[in-house]
């Protein structure tokens, strides 16, 4: 009967990691073909980016969202020396290699960091670890006051991601009023489901744990409050720790805490309470 079981256990883990390999599959065939997919697109859609930045005035190649921030398309060797003058210090660069048109070298050149975190097209996000990194590298840059240009192909998803986790982290926005920002400096940005739920996962890894804290409707007695008031009967409740009680009324709160004193002043073996009556600590 046991052989039975372990055969039945084994059969059943078999076929777990028969789905599991086959999702795994399903995963990197997607990856492969949307890879595939991005390669053709590439220069068709950069070459129609170049045009609208050439005949629309409003279609820039990057924008201005923070002081030491700048989000935008793909830059040209070409753009190098100019973004060099409008103080950029630092790179990042979403890219995968057949993307990249500047190599790392030519920014060394300009005295610039460049960070690369090579990351799919259209439906891929950065890792968390990624985006932290990049996070960083916007907060060092800036607190020496160099700007850091973020981007990717066109400045829309991958580059977008991380603008907005940076502005979560360092300037304490949520996620919708980020992307509602960002939009209104560069209104073309899009994201991929993906990406928005990178966003967002990193928004709640970034949340601190909610300590316990009594809200503003309690009220927080202490050991030391009832000071005056304790009996060697009550020698059992030494070293308890606070307590939280509901916020009431002042009157009917000083009435509640009067029968409570008055009852231990009528206690049999307790003697006599002396002192007075402390104020509640309020929170």
């Amino acid at each position: 009967m046991k052989i039975e079981e372990l055969e039945d256990v084994d059969c059943d883990r078999g076929q777990n990691d028969s789905v599991h390999s086959k999702q795994m599959v399903s995963v990197d065939a997607k990856r492969a073909l949307v890879g595939a997919g991005a390669r053709i697109l590439f220069y068709p859609t950069l070459l129609y980016n170049v045009f609208r930045n050439k005949i629309q005035a409003e279609f820039r190649w990057w924008d201005e969202i923070d002081q030491y921030l700048l989000l935008g398309a793909v830059p040209f060797p070409k753009d190098v020396p100019r973004l060099k003058q409008l103080g950029v210090g630092g790179v990042i660069t979403l890219n995968e290699p057949y993307e990249t048109l500047v190599p790392s070298s030519l920014y060394r050149d300009h005295d610039i960091e460049h960070l690369v975190i090579p990351t799919r097209d259209y439906l891929f996000a950065p890792s968390f670890v990624d985006i932290s990194r990049a996070v960083g590298f916007i907060h060092e840059n800036a607190l020496c006051g160099r700007t850091t240009y973020v981007h990717c192909k066109a400045g829309r998803g991958r580059s977008t991601t991380i603008v907005l986790c940076y502005l979560i982290e360092y300037k304490h926005m949520t996620p919708n009023a980020a992307l509602e920002y960002v939009r209104s400096r560069r209104p073309r940005v899009l994201l991929a489901p993906s990406q928005w739920k990178a966003v967002q996962e990193y928004n709640r890894r970034q949340e601190p744990p909610s300590a316990h804290s009594p809200s503003g409707d309690a009220v927080l007695i202490t050991k030391a409050d009832l000071e005056g008031y304790h009996s060697p009967c009550d020698d059992d409740a030494v070293g308890k720790e606070l307590a939280i009680v509901p916020k009431l009324k002042s009157r009917l709160m000083m009435g509640r805490l009067s029968c409570l004193f008055a009852s231990l002043k009528v206690s049999g073996v307790c003697g006599p309470v002396t002192g007075q009556m402390p104020e509640a600590r309020a929170c």
